[in-house]
């Protein structure tokens, strides 16, 4: 057995989790409601307050579906109840983050600002210029957000210049060695 996917999901309190028609998972929360269509191999239960995910046997692709099939509905499940976050930071003169109604306003260097329209369930907040954090319930859309903004101007490895996540180490090269 997967020894992740063996691990039952604690359901917390006021989260309620269905399965309709053995496959497609509604989870819904204080933080909002996230469905999942899930792999129909994979046998769903609900006991005891907590969901149970089987294989049906030990064919190769069930072992690998089953495992992930367990982490796709705990973060659900965790989405739910505190929501995930990613923080990026902008590095470099000039460049800053503005919140507008739609999103956010990025100015990265160009010659233009962008504006970065954010999807429905995401928060995106700039605290500081040079900051933004991205917040939602779904852990897949958080993360893709903020790889869709550092993709704008990711950090590059002569200054260090860009869009990165915090705490990220930028790889840095030396200049030109500058005549003999």
């Amino acid at each position: 057995m997967s020894r992740i996917g063996k691990a039952p999901i604690a359901i917390t309190k006021g989260v309620t989790v269905t399965i309709q028609d053995g496959n497609i998972v509604t989870v819904k929360g204080p933080k909002g409601e996230l469905t999942r269509s899930v792999p129909a191999a994979m046998l769903l239960s609900q006991e005891d307050g907590q969901v149970v995910v089987k294989r049906p046997d030990d064919e190769p692709n069930h072992k690998s579906l089953h495992g992930l099939t367990r982490t796709l509905i705990a973060n659900m499940v965790e989405g739910v109840t505190k929501g995930f976050a990613k923080q990026l930071e902008l590095v470099g003169v000039g460049y800053k983050a503005e919140k507008r109604p739609y999103g956010l306003q990025l100015s990265l260097g160009y010659s233009h600002v962008i504006e970065y329209k954010a999807p429905k369930g995401i928060t995106l907040t700039a605290p500081v210029p040079t900051q933004i954090n991205v917040e939602g319930a779904n852990k897949e859309v958080v993360g893709q957000v903020a790889a869709e903004i550092r993709s704008l101007r990711p950090p590059e490895p002569y200054k260090g210049k860009g869009v990165k996540y915090a705490g990220e180490q930028v790889r840095r090269k030396a200049g030109k060695a500058g005549g003999k």
